[in-house]
């Protein structure tokens, strides 16, 4: 958490800047010819979506950036001589990924809520799709900072994964405005179910039940979260 926090600039007031260009330019744009829910304006739709994007991308490269750092740096062998069990391990990194996550996308609720009245039908959804939603992406973090082997590795799997998964989960937009085919994709990416379920605590109003949404994300993160263990107990690309 201090590795983050030491240089919060570039880790959390970057990511609210970027947010906050992004709420400006397809506010500004698409207000006046876009209405997602009924009685819902644009840009109070759209704010949940950067709040959330900004809370998975950020969780994600916490605990990417900290484990491929460590690898490179050669100072990994200082986490690994203590004698923590892999369960610990996890939970430092993905509870590391959490906060920033959850930090980041505070802040930019804080700059954006301005712009647009916003209600908070179910706070505990989104509460829950906050906390669930970084501890899965850190969780997928902590795998591909195990993974890669050096930083180019790691613009890869968040250039061609977490990136197009992101803006493909209806941040900007609800699927229910895709053709079908691409509905049904949409329904494959967690993503999607991330940012819906966060979303209806604010509307109470989703593309699918929340429950669902609930199931499919928890599902997600368990799947995730044993595969990091396992990595961490073999010691794979750590110890070797």
């Amino acid at each position: 958490m201090l590795r983050f926090w030491k240089v919060a600039t570039q880790t959390v007031a970057a990511p609210i800047l970027t947010a906050m260009l992004y709420l400006l330019i397809f506010g500004h744009v698409l207000e006046a010819h876009v209405q997602v829910y009924p009685g819902v304006r644009y840009t109070a739709f759209l704010i949940p979506g950067l709040v959330m994007m900004s809370v998975l991308q950020n969780a994600f490269a916490n605990a990417s950036s900290s484990l491929i750092q460590s690898k490179i740096t050669g100072n990994l062998v200082f986490v690994l001589l203590p004698p923590l069990s892999p369960w610990e391990l996890f939970s430092a990194y993905a509870l590391a990924a959490v906060v920033r996550g959850v930090v980041v996308g505070l802040g930019v609720f804080v700059v954006t809520a301005w712009f647009a009245s916003l209600s908070f039908v179910a706070p505990w959804w989104i509460v829950i799709f906050a906390l669930l939603g970084a501890a899965m992406m850190g969780t997928m973090g902590l795998i591909a900072g195990i993974w890669a082997e050096k930083f180019d590795q790691l613009a890869a799997f968040q250039n061609f994964l977490i990136m197009p998964a992101t803006f493909l989960s209806g941040v900007f937009y609800s699927i229910h405005s895709l053709p079908p085919f691409w509905q049904a994709v949409s329904h494959f990416n967690p993503f999607f179910y991330m940012i819906d379920g966060f979303r209806y605590g604010f509307f109470g109003q989703s593309d699918v039940s929340p429950w669902h949404s609930f199931a499919v994300v928890l599902l997600a993160f368990v799947v995730m979260a044993t595969a990091a263990l396992r990595l961490l107990q073999s010691g794979y690309k750590l110890r070797h």
